[in-house]
């Protein structure tokens, strides 16, 4: 089950949002040749990865922005810029284009803090835009927990999309990051949950100024969690033909 679109069209052009994946394609691209190159890539990594114990010693201080920017393979990266798109633009719109550039950044700096302090001692590069868009997805939690958020559900050989609210969608996803992070160090199985659940966290608090400059409590009382504007209306279609009964 994952999101592939909301229904929360922004009121301006996501100009950081498009630079932002714009970016992370392009990088991950320079030196996607090289993956199957082990000599190289560890050398890549180890440079421009986030490896806890490296940094905790004051070394590779850079990384903690560089990581931000790099991914381990094709659905890593997929994945990660399909959440940037569906909550990037209307954080983006809240907050404006330089405000939500810090704001990444700052979101994406504290999960890797948070991952560093869970296990200081790991040589395990980390490396991913996760935790810089966890926080965008704390931000959309506290501002519009009510728009609607399409979701893609994958039952062996069912395939459905439906809306459900979005506070329902983030907080499911924020749930398994902190259970699976429970006892399972800072990354197991290729997943940084920490990072990610402390890069949410860090989302939420970094929001509420904004919020409270939108009115706090009185603007979900105005917008009922809603979008401040009118949502966008999708129409599915199937190109299933239908056979009538005899």
């Amino acid at each position: 089950m994952f999101p592939i679109r909301d229904h929360n069209p922004s009121g301006r052009t996501p100009f950081v949002t498009w630079a932002l994946m714009a970016a992370n394609i392009l990088i991950f691209f320079s030196y996607w040749g090289e993956m199957d190159n082990v000599r190289y890539m560890n050398a890549f990594w180890y440079d421009w990865s986030l490896i806890p114990a490296r940094v905790i010693t004051g070394d590779g201080t850079y990384t903690i922005i560089s990581a931000m920017f790099l991914h381990g393979g094709l659905m890593h990266l997929a994945g990660n810029m399909l959440f940037l798109f569906i909550f990037g633009d209307n954080i983006e719109d809240t907050m404006g284009h330089f405000g939500f550039l810090v704001f990444y950044l700052v979101c994406g700096v504290l999960a890797s803090v948070a991952h560093i302090a869970i296990e200081p001692g790991s040589t395990v590069p980390l490396v991913g835009a996760s935790g810089a868009i966890a926080g965008v997805m704390g931000a959309y939690l506290l501002l519009f927990p009510r728009a609607r958020v399409d979701i893609l559900l994958i039952l062996i050989v069912i395939f459905r999309v439906f809306p459900i609210p979005a506070w329902i969608m983030l907080l499911l996803w924020f749930g398994m990051q902190f259970v699976g992070g429970i006892g399972a160090g800072a990354e197991a199985g290729g997943v940084a949950y920490w990072a990610h659940a402390g890069g949410f966290v860090a989302g939420v608090i970094g929001a509420v100024p904004i919020w409270l400059r939108l009115g706090g409590p009185a603007f979900w009382r105005r917008t009922h969690g809603e979008p401040p504007h009118p949502e966008a209306h999708y129409t599915v279609t199937s190109r299933v033909p239908r056979i009538k009964r005899r």
